[in-house]
């Protein structure tokens, strides 16, 4: 039985994947930062494409089992691509998530930002 859950899996896992696959397949003079970012959006646009003019509740989205897994493919596509960036960028993710989130923090207090309430700043 596979392990790898969210809950016991680390980045280094899903570097060392990626970057594996991409090895195999000789494709790493392509994976370029400009080639990865536009791969990212044409992920993220078909994932998008899923839910236009659709309004799914999360029940909709559980209960309907086609409609779960492709959104599930296209979620792990553009993770894959992200993955693969950060592999072409040697980018540690852990410290961009953690100097991010220190940012967000200051940027969208809870005082202000709360219950719905979201504007760019």
């Amino acid at each position: 039985m596979n392990s790898n859950h969210d809950n016991n899996t680390t980045i280094s896992f899903f570097k060392e994947d990626v970057k594996i696959f991409v090895k195999e397949r000789n494709w790493a003079e392509y994976h370029t930062p400009k080639n990865l970012v536009q791969a990212i959006n044409c992920e993220a646009g078909e994932l998008s494409q899923l839910l236009l003019f659709k309004d799914y509740s999360k029940k909709n989205i559980e209960d309907n089992k086609e409609l779960f897994n492709s959104i599930s493919d296209e979620i792990a596509d553009v993770f894959i691509y992200l993955i693969s960036l950060i592999n072409a960028l040697d980018l540690d993710l852990t410290q961009a998530f953690k100097n991010k989130m220190k940012k967000n923090k200051s940027k969208y207090s809870t005082k202000e930002f709360n219950n719905g309430i979201y504007y760019k700043k």
